[in-house]
């Protein structure tokens, strides 16, 4: 007995030993990438009480926190200027040191949605990502890149911690990155020829309601919160349970320093009733905004592809729906863009969720950092839209916006429909018109159908998978659009 409680007594001691030890969370790391020129938040945890302090290797500045009565703290040091100089921190609470190295200054984005954002440069079963083992050779030259996986898991509680660690870029590692991620970090590090890093936390099948937080979720949704009912309503489709996703897959990352958010979702909200999903999107970006504690960070976005939803029937529109609350979630999202996909599926792709074509939509992504966020105000990064239209006999002349003075090709465009007052819509012909006299220019795309007498009405692409082939003078896809509201 008496053995028996020494044992016990030594291993009480030892456990209180290790939780008196400073500890920090797994992403703050060897090889991790900080934002740089900015306060960059550390966090870890100690004895209550004890006080941490932060030394850095590219200057003399020291930052102190204390460890509240859970043993938790954060503090805040200066990053420095991007780039490629390996960088160390060490942190010291009076018992022990910890030093993190390896460790550069450059830009952060993370990488959130559902499967498209979570796929990644190898692939998943049965779908691949075009050029891949071009992307392996060339990950030599992509030495700036790192990316720290978050793993998904689901938790009742919000998680301030996850087995995670930095993945610096190599022909080894690439293959894990994420695509759209990857490509995206990819084109603004060498742009910019800095660090980039990228934090991937997102899970496929999950709906925007998966990481709203349990306050929004009860104030605007009626989704359960309890994580027993939650289970019960999606006992099969984990991945469409709400809150939980939130809490153990993107909770972790708060406290980190981040330059903005890509995000790439929607599938599993194809169905939603009304403005619901572009209210949502509002609210979701709202709420990771206010979490982050950075401001109004950006925040860009990825349209869904075209796919045969509503089981394989590619002539319905419930994607096309969706789509359309994906165009107008950017018009009332501050400081947002949406990356238009409609031209990035193959053919034979109509019943492949996941295209492959990921180094577009990366590359669409960086874009719009380049030209917002870091100066490259030539970069012409929109998609175009519709403006307007205007009825003339039995033609329809269509005007949009942010096409670069360009709607192309002058002929044979493809992807319009026009119907009457019977609502039919029948395919249409379609070109490019321009006039010019008088010191006035008109550019404009006239539609017709010679079974359309009186149109009133034009859709484009506006259905679960349909591809047309207009595009503006930056060669990105017109936004598919509909005039009526049918």
């Amino acid at each position: 007995m008496k053995k028996k409680v020494l044992l016990l007594a030594i291993l009480v001691t030892t456990a209180m030993a290790v939780q008196a030890k400073i500890r920090l969370p797994h992403m703050i790391s060897d090889n991790m990438v900080i934002q740089q020129q900015s306060d960059v938040r550390l966090w870890g945890w100690s004895k209550a009480g004890k006080k941490v302090t932060a030394t850095v290797s590219w200057s003399n500045q020291k930052a102190e926190a204390k460890a509240d009565k859970e043993g938790r703290w954060l503090l805040t040091v200066k990053a420095p200027a991007a780039s490629y100089k390996p960088l160390s921190i060490t942190f010291d609470d009076g018992d022990e040191k910890v030093t993190v190295n390896n460790v550069l200054a450059g830009e952060v984005w993370v990488c959130a949605g559902q499967s498209n954002m979570e796929m990644p440069v190898k692939g998943f079963g049965m779908c691949p990502v075009k050029d891949y083992n071009y992307h392996v050779l060339d990950a030599v030259n992509s030495k700036g890149v790192r990316s720290l996986k978050i793993p998904s898991v689901m938790s009742s509680k919000p998680m301030d911690d996850a087995q995670c660690e930095w993945r610096p870029c190599s022909p080894k590692t690439v293959g894990e990155f994420s695509a759209t991620g990857y490509f995206f970090a990819r084109l603004v590090s060498r742009t910019l020829d800095i660090p980039v890093g990228i934090i991937e936390a997102n899970k496929g099948g999950t709906r925007v309601e998966s990481w709203l937080t349990k306050e929004n979720l009860e104030k605007y949704t009626s989704d359960p919160t309890d994580s027993v009912a939650i289970c019960k309503k999606w006992p099969e489709w984990d991945y469409h349970r709400s809150l939980l996703w939130g809490n153990g897959t993107f909770n972790p990352i708060l406290n980190y320093t981040v330059k903005g958010i890509i995000y790439y979702q929607g599938c599993s909200n194809v169905g939603d009733p009304g403005d619901q999903y572009s209210q949502r999107m509002k609210l979701l970006a709202d709420q990771w905004r206010s979490q982050f504690r950075l401001g109004e960070i950006p925040f860009y976005f990825v349209q869904i592809a075209p796919w045969a939803y509503d089981d394989g029937d590619v002539n319905a529109v419930s994607g096309a729906l969706l789509r359309e609350q994906q165009f107008k979630a950017a018009q009332i999202i501050p400081n947002s863009s949406l990356v238009c996909t409609n031209d990035l599926v193959y053919p034979y792709e109509y019943s492949q969720i996941h295209p492959a074509q990921k180094q577009a939509v990366g590359e669409r992504l960086a874009f719009t950092a380049l030209h917002r966020d870091y100066g490259f105000e030539t970069i012409q990064y929109k998609s175009s839209s519709y403006k307007d239209m205007t009825i003339k006999n039995d033609t329809v002349f269509i005007h949009t916006q942010d096409n670069y003075w360009c709607d192309a090709p002058f002929e044979q465009m493809q992807g319009f429909e026009v119907a009457g007052e019977d609502r039919i819509f029948y395919p249409a012909e379609a070109k490019h018109f321009w006039q010019a006299g008088g010191g006035y220019w008109d550019e404009a795309i006239i539609i017709s159908s010679p079974k359309v007498k009186k149109p009133v009405a034009v859709r484009y692409c506006f259905k679960n998978y349909q591809l047309g082939n207009v595009k503006n003078g930056g060669n990105l896809p017109l936004f598919p659009f509909r005039t009526d509201n049918w």
